[in-house]
């Protein structure tokens, strides 16, 4: 088999990231050679690839799922969003600039040809490209200058499957409106649906299966059933669920739970750095967005941000701040990673990201963090909590003056990474919790300086194991319920031809 095949979604979080991830690994275990391919995406969600460049983690997820290193051809084109209005742009790994909604559309046609370049590399190299869009392909008023969407499914010949969640409702009309607003040659990509995250009997579904298909000459593939332990590698914090609850808490080992409250921050970056504490039991991972959630909670975790000094400032607008030093006065564990580390120190100089210059910190770590116009993108090693570890780096903000801190890491090199300064711990290092080991030495120390006793860290949890056991069963839900002979159809051979146009777009 040879080919490629474009995901869109009917919406944002319709499922496009993890159907491309359950196809990848359902490619791979048949001994098919399969990369991912996602043009441009919009994500504070990102990973420092081998190569030292910058992607998005949806597309690390991917390439795990291939049984490949994540790679910058796999996600050519990242916007970072650091407010409303502008993002940072990031080609081929690296940091190019800023650019508004407007301004960004005259750089386009120039990436549009990095990205068919990019993608023609993939396919000389392997049997099959999955290719992910972005948001939906019927954002019609941004389809002149499409490079995710139609745009690429256009330019380079991609069959198109569209998906669509059911879990919110109006799964028929999305799949309907979202083929039936593009223009006649845009549709004859469109060569089938998925239905995601579906609850029941499909018997109830099928008369919906059948008018669809007789409405617009084009099946559903499949129907994949909702799964509640589908909730790793989260593409943003708004993913998780409505109550803010991280994962599926499993009981305590011992007696009592650890109570973890993550401020979700307005510009939050990595927010899945916390989802290895919710893999472990008797750990409770909650998402808060105002004070009073952090007054019963044992550990405050300060997550990464993409506008670090925007983020502090909604920090004291909202009192969370205060709650946060209040939490850090009284002896309970703080956390901060990244651009939250940033938020504890003394004084932050920011002449790149926000033009702020001078500000002060929460002043909980006697640091000070000045931001760099050179961003830094590392993969390092070292020791925390006298255990191995490995993380990676993604920051402009960096510490200019330490005071009488020691590091939380060890660097391999010898340097001091990060901050303790009593029951406050910062750090650079996104997914250091990652490592067993040295996350259950964390556990403990938070748990004593919690006072609770009657915690204990399980010594079984694997988080790479769990993430491998979340691409194999996304691989089992596509077996089990996608239309796989079709599906093989599409790759090799393309969209049907003579697959009906709809009004209005046609």
């Amino acid at each position: 088999m040879v080919g490629a095949l474009l995901v869109a979604g009917t919406t944002s979080d319709a499922g496009k990231s993890v159907l491309v991830a359950g196809l990848c690994r359902w490619l791979a275990r048949q001994g098919v050679r399969v990369a991912p391919f996602k043009a441009q995406n919009m994500s504070n969600n990102s990973m420092v690839t081998f190569d030292g460049g910058e992607i998005g983690r949806a597309q690390a997820v991917q390439a795990a799922a291939c049984g490949l290193e994540p790679s910058v051809r796999f996600n050519p084109v990242l916007l970072k969003p650091g407010s409303d209005r502008t993002s940072q742009v990031v080609v081929l790994g690296r940091p190019t600039g800023f650019a508004s909604a407007m301004s960004y559309r005259e750089r386009k046609a120039d990436l549009m040809q990095t990205v068919l370049t990019t993608l023609e590399g993939l396919r000389a190299e392997f049997e099959v490209v999955v290719c992910e869009g972005a948001g939906s392909p019927t954002e019609i008023n941004l389809r002149a200058n499409d490079i995710a969407n139609m745009g690429l499914a256009r330019a380079a010949d991609l069959p198109v499957l569209v998906v669509g969640d059911i879990d919110r409702g109006g799964v028929f009309a999305h799949l309907f409106g979202t083929l039936a607003l593009l223009d006649a040659a845009d549709q004859a990509l469109i060569a089938g649906f998925v239905i995601n995250k579906f609850r029941g009997d499909p018997a109830l579904l099928a008369p919906g299966l059948d008018q669809l298909h007789d409405l617009t000459g084009r099946r559903v593939l499949g129907v994949l059933p909702w799964r509640e332990e589908l909730w790793l590698d989260a593409e943003d914090s708004l993913s998780y669920a409505a109550d803010g609850v991280v994962g599926r808490p499993a009981p305590p080992v011992g007696s009592q739970w650890l109570r973890v409250a993550v401020v979700r921050l307005p510009r939050i970056s990595n927010a899945t750095d916390v989802e290895a504490l919710a893999c472990e039991p008797g750990v409770s991972v909650r998402f808060v967005t105002e004070p009073s959630r952090l007054a019963d909670a044992d550990l405050v975790v300060l997550p990464g941000s993409k506008s670090t000094v925007d983020d502090l400032a909604w920090l004291r607008r909202t009192g969370l701040a205060d709650a946060i030093v209040s939490h850090a006065d009284r002896g309970l564990p703080v956390l901060g990673v990244c651009g939250g580390f940033q938020m504890l120190a003394r004084r932050i100089v920011d002449h790149v990201e926000s033009g702020a210059g001078e500000v002060d910190g929460l002043g909980l770590v006697d640091v000070d963090v000045e931001f760099e116009p050179e961003k830094t993108l590392d993969r390092p090693t070292g020791v925390v909590f006298g255990e191995p570890a490995t993380g990676y780096e993604i920051h402009h903000g960096r510490v200019v003056r330490r005071g009488d801190v020691p590091g939380l890491v060890t660097v391999d090199d010898g340097t001091a990474e990060g901050a303790v300064a009593g029951a406050v711990l910062g750090t650079h290092w996104h997914g250091l919790l990652e490592n067993d080991a040295a996350r259950r030495a964390f556990l403990r120390w938070a748990a004593e300086r919690a006072g609770r006793d009657g915690f204990r860290p399980a010594a079984d949890v694997d988080f790479a194991a769990a993430r491998q056991a979340q691409l194999d069963l996304l691989g089992d839900l596509v077996a089990e319920h996608l239309d796989t002979a079709a599906v093989h159809r599409l790759i090799s051979d393309g969209a049907p031809q003579g697959l009906r146009a709809l009004p209005p777009g046609a």
